[in-house]
């Protein structure tokens, strides 16, 4: 299995928001997992939303936490069949995202991005690529880790320098 790993600083939302352009530009993302991991408020979300944003999703992106997950109606030339946002942070048993009839879902072709995963535990599903998202020295930085553990995310990774 392929592995990569890396850090960046991101300044501000903006650099947030390049990423999320770069990896809609990337084939690599029509087809995969994406965990993001981080304290309340680091920006999980944020970059989620930006991701759906460079998609093409129009209105409200919100954060499904009581629902656990949320589908998104993406542009028709994005290349990404279908898009779900989890939030496993109220996931009290790991049983219930099974229970939710959740692993249909990270079995259909599409993107997945989940927040929380751990709260899933043994029944986590795969992952394509770990986004980690610190709080930086200032009130607007992150410091940011990706682990990429398949090859579709080291793709996303290196489309992140071109």
């Amino acid at each position: 299995m392929t592995e990569s790993e890396t850090e960046f600083c991101w300044q501000s939302e903006t650099d947030t928001e390049r990423v999320a352009q770069a990896w809609a530009r990337s084939t690599a993302l029509g087809n995969c997992t994406l965990a993001f991991h981080g304290p309340l408020g680091v920006g999980k979300t944020t970059l989620t939303r930006h991701v759906l944003r460079a998609l093409g999703v129009q209105g409200r992106i919100k954060s499904p936490t009581y629902a656990l997950v949320e589908s998104y109606d993406l542009a028709p030339d994005c290349g990404v069949p279908e898009a779900w946002h989890f939030d496993f942070y109220r996931l009290d048993d790991p049983t219930e995202w099974e229970e939710a009839g959740l692993r249909d879902t990270f079995s259909a072709p599409g993107l997945k991005i989940v927040e929380w995963l751990e709260k899933a535990g043994d029944q986590a599903p795969a992952v394509d690529l770990h986004v980690t998202l610190a709080f930086g020295p200032d009130e607007t930085s992150r410091q940011v880790n990706m682990r990429a553990v398949t090859p579709t995310g080291v793709r996303l990774i290196e489309a992140l320098t071109r």
